[in-house]
């Protein structure tokens, strides 16, 4: 699973929260824009920008968890969908679990210039 906003370690749904616990695999980024919707972020995947995370090897039981946590639905109307992307781990490239924002809740919202949600400053239009 890859993370990038609250569920980063030290945010405020941190992953290590949950259970059964997830083991910590690596920091990476992926191709991205990161969107300030205020007390969360929103990705949307691809493109030029980049979207700074984490990486976690989970369970079955635990990604049920963070689907209903992040309100993905099976129809893919839910606040985010869960996608399914190549993140770059040192020499490896993992096939990673990450929620993508519905486009529709991003409208308005301001860009993350640095794709980091620790670091939210946002781009100056």
């Amino acid at each position: 699973m890859f993370v990038y906003g609250t569920l980063r370690a030290g945010g405020r749904n941190d992953i290590a929260r949950f259970s059964p616990a997830p083991r910590h695999v690596a920091d990476a980024a992926i191709a991205g824009t990161l969107y300030d919707l205020g007390r969360y972020p929103g990705a949307v995947l691809g493109g030029s920008g980049r979207v700074v995370g984490e990486v976690y090897a989970i369970t079955p039981e635990l990604e049920l968890q963070l689907d209903l946590l992040e309100e993905v639905r099976p129809d893919d109307s839910g606040e985010y969908i869960r996608r399914e992307v190549a993140v770059q781990v040192g020499a490896a490239e993992l096939a990673c679990l990450v929620y993508e924002i519905q486009p529709k809740r991003i409208v308005g919202r301001p860009v993350i210039a640095s794709g980091d949600w620790f670091d939210r400053t946002p781009s100056v239009s």
